[in-house]
């Protein structure tokens, strides 16, 4: 990676990116479509769930909902899959010289086009639950670049810690299922204690989440300390994520 410019592998990016993509919907019947389903499925038994308990209290819940399962879905997605890439890509490694950090860098494209995707059923229950459409919607790219990048850094130091140690997979496992349930997907912030409530804002992925339904339940612009919270959240661990992965990558293929 150090000797070579990413930017001349773009083609290799491309096709691994298309071939992590495919995989994931191989002999599957439906295939892309499962990347409308899955959402809106999931959002569907949440909904039932939580919505006696918080309907009440949350304007637009089936967005609420939907947004937070969307965001924290794509981030689980890529870290999941990413952790695993320099490992099982090892006999590539091995034989051929070219920038590791293409292998999860590709694995996080192929995730970032499943969310992309999963935007559509987003706006379609935005318009059917009646939430504003505003010029505000033009800022989604903006939070799922941010996302991206800070899902990327994850993945780069989570990826590297894989290779020493194995036992990085199953702890993520856990450490993911503690995450989902601390970040307010299907609940408010507001049922936290008041004292625990700040605690709770330092979640990275709640910094996100509360992006993208300022944008799509309240039709509002974040206000600037909530771009400056996502673009740190984005930022220091993606360059941490840099960081790890460079100082060790030559490594890698003692441990493959």
């Amino acid at each position: 990676m150090k000797n070579h410019s990413i930017f001349r592998y773009g083609f290799l990016l491309e096709q691994l990116v298309k071939r992590n993509f495919n995989t994931k919907y191989r002999q599957s019947v439906l295939g892309v479509l499962w990347s409308f389903l899955n959402p809106m499925l999931t959002m569907a038994v949440q909904y039932i769930v939580f919505s006696a308990l918080f309907q009440s209290d949350i304007a637009h819940f089936p967005v609420y909902l939907l947004s937070g399962i969307i965001l924290f879905g794509f981030f689980n997605e890529c870290v999941s899959l990413g952790m695993d890439s320099i490992v099982l890509n090892g006999p590539l490694i091995t034989k051929v010289a070219m920038p590791k950090i293409i292998y999860p860098l590709s694995r996080s494209l192929s995730s970032l086009i499943n969310l992309v995707i999963s935007f559509v059923p987003l706006l379609a229950v935005m318009l059917f639950s009646g939430a504003p459409f505003s010029w505000a919607l033009l800022l989604i790219p903006a939070v799922t670049a941010l996302l991206f990048l800070f899902a990327l850094g994850m993945t780069l130091i989570l990826c590297t810690l894989n290779v020493f140690f194995r036992d990085t997979r199953f702890l993520w496992s856990v450490v993911s299922l503690l995450w989902t349930y601390a970040t307010p997907i299907f609940y408010p912030i507001s049922i936290i204690p008041p004292p625990w409530q700040p605690v709770f804002r330092l979640n990275p992925m709640y910094q996100f989440i509360d992006f993208l339904r300022t944008i799509t339940i309240h039709g509002a612009c974040p206000a600037p300390a909530q771009w400056g919270m996502c673009i740190a959240c984005a930022v220091i661990p993606l360059a941490a994520g840099i960081l790890i992965f460079r100082r060790n990558e030559d490594k890698f293929v003692f441990h493959l």
